[in-house]
């Protein structure tokens, strides 16, 4: 039998169907995967195979009278962002120890109500924020793609365990989510599929909230089918989620296959950075070239306010976090560190609780909000914001169906880089393709489109109008076609 962890969501969907294996003999394999090769990657914090089982017996009993939903019996891994109840719910954060939600996010519920199985909890960024998986509580992250010299490699942020965990097959897709570019960077880094939906396509109740405005659930996957398939079922309206919007989810998998015969495709000169690598120029041509190729049209287009999307970003989310995450006190669930009086335990329970780069974004956002600061800082970031959206407004009123954009501007770096340790914003700019998505409410997506002199994987971005995230899993699909999938040689 062929290894059943190698299948796709598709090819898996196809074999159960056809009863050439069931779920419980694609879940053991996927567990004993897990079992051999997570202290590797450190990508699960908590695996659930008793719950696993039952659910894929479950899902064959379902199977065998010819009934389930579109992911019955496909073994799934979930980023810890998500409440999962009774199982492991921390954000990768000290300050949440020991916390099970007694609820199901809506993302989850959603696929577990389509026969997904639950193989555990996935590795990331603290409340989501870093662009490495290095400030992660349960520690760092490895790529499964190595550096030339073997050297181990970050694989993004902040969904950085459910990257790896789909690249390294221990899982079938992943959870995530993106508020600055945490889906999309990751998988580029690691040669899978990310789509970051429109802000509203899916539900945010449940999931841990890093800046409310910006978050959103997606996939990661190993194509742009399997990408589809899972958003066909993450998507939903909520009315749980006031901010989630009420329309209905398309068959994001009849997009596949459609091609770009006619489409319009937007180039922005924005994107053109000044010592950007010659390798990340070279793989936008060829992206260019394969979807002129393919029949799309290709036109230049100008998003001027652009290069203000960074510094923006980096004063709207630090300061929704700030306000976020000032629920967590230690009084009602989680770390306590008790002190003389309670102002005292408020302290020692924050100060043990929170890494150093969410105290770090905690006191940049405290001071953006402050009285003297509010309208220098963060009033006028709104403002920014709004010339960001109006500029992919314009682009799209001219009749531009999709933008084409490098994910990231480089590959993937090794685990402790002295550089980005010492320079903050050195890590920052790598959401520099990225976050202009999330402050336009857009959608975006990242596919392999090629590797590094150093054969690490390079990743492209499909930015669309809101709500057409099928448009993108047409182009993506051209891409993936034209290119093929990458998988990391297996060294663990």
């Amino acid at each position: 039998m062929t290894d059943l962890t190698a299948l796709t969501i598709g090819e898996a969907r196809d074999g159960l169907k056809a009863k050439t294996f069931t779920s419980a003999e694609l879940t053991d394999a996927y567990l004993a995967a897990i079992d051999s090769s997570n202290d590797a990657f450190n990508a699960y914090i908590k695996v659930t195979p008793e719950l696993a089982r039952s659910q894929a017996a479950a899902s064959d009993e379902k199977l065998a009278k010819g009934e389930g939903g579109i992911l019955e019996g496909i073994p799934l891994g979930i980023k810890d962002l998500y409440a999962t109840k009774g199982v492991h719910t921390q954000a990768c954060s000290h300050i949440l120890d020991g916390f099970e939600p007694r609820y199901e996010s809506t993302v989850t519920q959603n696929l577990l109500d389509d026969g997904a199985v639950t193989l555990g909890k996935l590795n990331m960024d603290e409340f989501a924020m870093g662009s490495s998986n290095e400030t992660s509580y349960y520690g760092p992250v490895v790529n499964p793609w190595r550096g030339a010299d073997g050297t181990k490699l970050v694989p993004g942020g902040s969904s950085g365990g459910s990257a790896a965990a789909v690249s390294a097959h221990l899982c079938a897709g992943a959870t995530a989510s993106d508020t600055g570019g945490s889906i999309r960077q990751p998988a580029a880094f690691t040669g899978t599929v990310g789509i970051k939906p429109t802000y509203g396509r899916c539900s945010r109740w449940g999931m841990v909230a890093f800046a409310s405005s910006l978050d959103q659930a997606g996939p990661i996957s190993r194509d742009v089918r399997d990408a589809a398939i899972m958003l066909s079922s993450m998507a939903s309206p909520d009315p749980k989620d006031t901010t989630c919007v009420d329309i209905p989810v398309p068959d994001y998998e009849a997009f596949i296959g459609k091609g770009v015969k006619g489409m319009k495709i937007g180039i922005p000169k924005e994107y053109r950075l000044d010592g950007m690598p010659a390798e990340i120029e070279e793989l936008w041509q060829k992206g260019i070239a394969i979807l002129k190729d393919a029949g799309a049209e290709i036109v230049d287009i100008s998003l001027p306010h652009t290069k203000y999307a960074l510094p923006a970003y980096y004063i709207v989310a630090p300061a929704e976090a700030s306000s976020n995450l000032a629920r967590y006190d230690g009084v009602k669930y989680g770390l306590r560190v008790d002190g003389k009086t309670i102002d005292e335990m408020y302290e020692n329970t924050r100060a043990a609780g929170f890494g150093e780069e969410v105290k770090r974004r905690i006191m940049i956002g405290t001071y953006v909000l402050s009285a003297g600061y509010y309208d220098a800082y963060y009033l006028r970031a709104q403002k920014v914001r709004t010339l960001i959206k109006r500029d992919f407004e314009t682009v799209f009123a001219q009749g531009v169906d999709t933008i084409l954009t490098p994910a990231t501007p480089s590959a993937a770096f090794a685990i402790g880089d002295k550089e980005m340790a010492a320079d903050p914003v050195k890590m920052y700019l790598n959401d520099v393709f990225t976050v202009t998505v999330n402050m336009a409410g857009l959608p975006g997506i990242a596919v392999p489109a090629g590797l590094s002199a150093d054969g690490l994987p390079l990743g492209l971005q499909l930015i669309g109008r809101p709500f057409e995230e099928g448009t993108l899993f047409q182009a993506g699909h051209v891409i993936e076609e034209a290119c093929g999938r990458y998988t990391p040689e297996k060294w663990w």
